[in-house]
């Protein structure tokens, strides 16, 4: 893997290892948290469908970096943007374990660090576009390195989800969650001295009408999410802030397909090449993203008290995650195996039939420890597929001056259909009873089967685009601008 293309510059395989330590830190953070949210959810004294606005916090945050960092990686240097991110990412996630565990304050404290911390979702991107260039535009190269790179994302979402759920019976919650915030800071010093400076800084500026259009949007959906949350899904009030959002998206669409150097690049996304794999991305979003938090709090219920869950420790919820790391894993680097068989498209297109299987199982089998690993074992092999192929897939379907973003844009659409997955599983896991139910703070199971239905139905749903949409030769990509 190693190639050397001017003197004094590091070898592609440097560059790989040197990101493969960034990865095992991004795997960390998504593995280290889901076991304790439970704890989390107790420790700052709310319901567990609460801990789901954490989530969407997050990811609206992510969604909104992703599209701004990956442009500005392609202007001034995807090193550069990848050091800013990491520091913002080691903020948010010291905020989040200084967070005050007692009183309201508490959860607002840890819905801003949630948020500042989701710039880590745009690092495999950012990594891949590295990548990509050191290894002269290979796709062969590229795909081997990506998926060296999921390899060890997963490592880390494997030693995440295994130290939080040893440590938590010992270790108080805000001690508990500044180790991943120590991780994400000694990263800092790893992207910062090994991995070799960008070249010049490309010409262009930031779309800052197409940001403001982005966020407006994006907050418009989310807010009328909440409303229904507070208000209910009769109340018009929501529905009214969600079709703003979605009127102001078409109106993003509309100007950014005017601008020179948009933002959101439609003519890039509307590719024949490029938009199946948006949407599968933005579709795959919502059980990858959106059903974390409730696997969670589902295995940690009490079904003596609840009627339902696995009455399960947080060290079961880790073995749980391993499971699932592992066979995701075993997903992720039988990719090129599949690839070459079926395509990278048809390879996409199993994977979302395995994930959809996988999420389908749960609605009939969610009774025993055995039924859940099995369940997620199935899911993880096709989100490795997915997790593996989709930047990849977006790279080599885009101009060369738009890497970056069409690489950044399989996490930013991943993470818009994540967000709004939370946000619509917050609701419905709604938490019910008064104070003196014994059910009180937890979440009704219909609102877990409507989880696993909306997470087997999207996947399936990837997966018939993906087939159905034919890839027409030379129309993979638009040309650089």
């Amino acid at each position: 893997m190693s190639t050397v293309t001017r003197p004094g510059a590091q070898t592609l395989f440097a560059i790989v290892g040197a990101l493969s330590v960034v990865e095992v830190a991004s795997g960390v953070l998504q593995g280290f948290y889901t076991p304790v949210f439970t704890d989390v959810a107790r420790a700052l004294g709310i319901g567990d469908g609460d801990v789901n606005w954490f989530e969407a916090a997050q990811l609206v945050a992510s969604a909104l970096l992703v599209p701004v960092l990956a442009r500005l990686a392609d202007l001034h240097g995807h090193r550069r943007v990848l050091l800013v991110s990491t520091a913002v990412t080691a903020l948010g996630t010291w905020v989040m374990a200084l967070a005050p565990t007692t009183g309201a304050a508490g959860f607002g404290v840890f819905v801003v660090g949630s948020a500042l911390q989701g710039a880590y979702v745009v690092w495999l991107p950012l990594e891949v576009a590295v990548v990509h260039r050191r290894a002269a535009a290979d796709d062969r190269r590229t795909r081997r390195a990506a998926g060296t790179l999921v390899a060890f994302l997963q490592v880390g979402v494997l030693v995440g989800a295994l130290s939080s759920g040893a440590l938590v019976t010992v270790l108080p919650v805000p001690v508990l969650l500044a180790l991943p915030a120590v991780v994400v800071t000694l990263c800092l010093a790893v992207v910062r001295f090994g991995i070799e400076p960008d070249r010049a800084r490309a010409p262009g500026r930031l779309d800052l009408p197409g940001l403001a259009l982005l966020t407006t949007a994006l907050l418009l959906v989310m807010a009328g999410l909440v409303a229904v949350r507070l208000l209910g899904p009769g109340a018009v009030l929501p529905w009214l802030l969600v079709a703003a959002g979605l009127a102001t998206l078409v109106l993003l669409v509309r100007v950014e397909a005017l601008q020179a150097e948009p933002l959101v690049d439609v003519p890039v996304l509307a590719a024949p090449g490029q938009w199946p794999i948006q949407l599968t991305a933005f579709l795959f979003g919502m059980s990858v993203l959106g059903a974390q938090v409730p696997l969670s709090t589902f295995a940690r219920a009490d079904p003596a008290v609840t009627g339902y869950g696995l009455g399960a420790a947080a060290s079961f919820v880790s073995v749980l995650i391993g499971l699932y790391v592992l066979t995701l894993l075993a997903g992720a680097l039988l990719l090129p195996l599949v690839a070459r068989a079926l395509g990278t498209r048809g390879a996409m297109a199993a994977g979302c039939a395995t994930v959809a299987v996988g999420y389908a199982l749960w609605l009939p089998f969610h009774d025993t420890a055995a039924q859940a690993l099995t369940n997620m074992g199935v899911a993880g092999v096709g989100s490795g597929l997915l997790v593996a192929a989709l930047p990849t897939a977006a790279v080599a379907a885009a101009p060369a001056d738009r890497t970056g973003f069409a690489a950044g844009m399989t996490n930013t659409t991943k993470t818009i259909g994540g967000a709004i997955a939370s946000a619509v599983f917050a609701v419905a896991l709604a938490a019910t009873g008064g104070i003196d139910d014994p059910t009180a703070g937890a979440a009704p199971l219909s609102g877990y089967l409507t989880v696993w239905a909306v997470c087997a139905a999207t996947a399936a749903v990837a997966g018939v685009v993906l087939v159905s949409v034919r890839q027409r030769p030379g129309t993979e990509s638009v040309p650089g601008r």
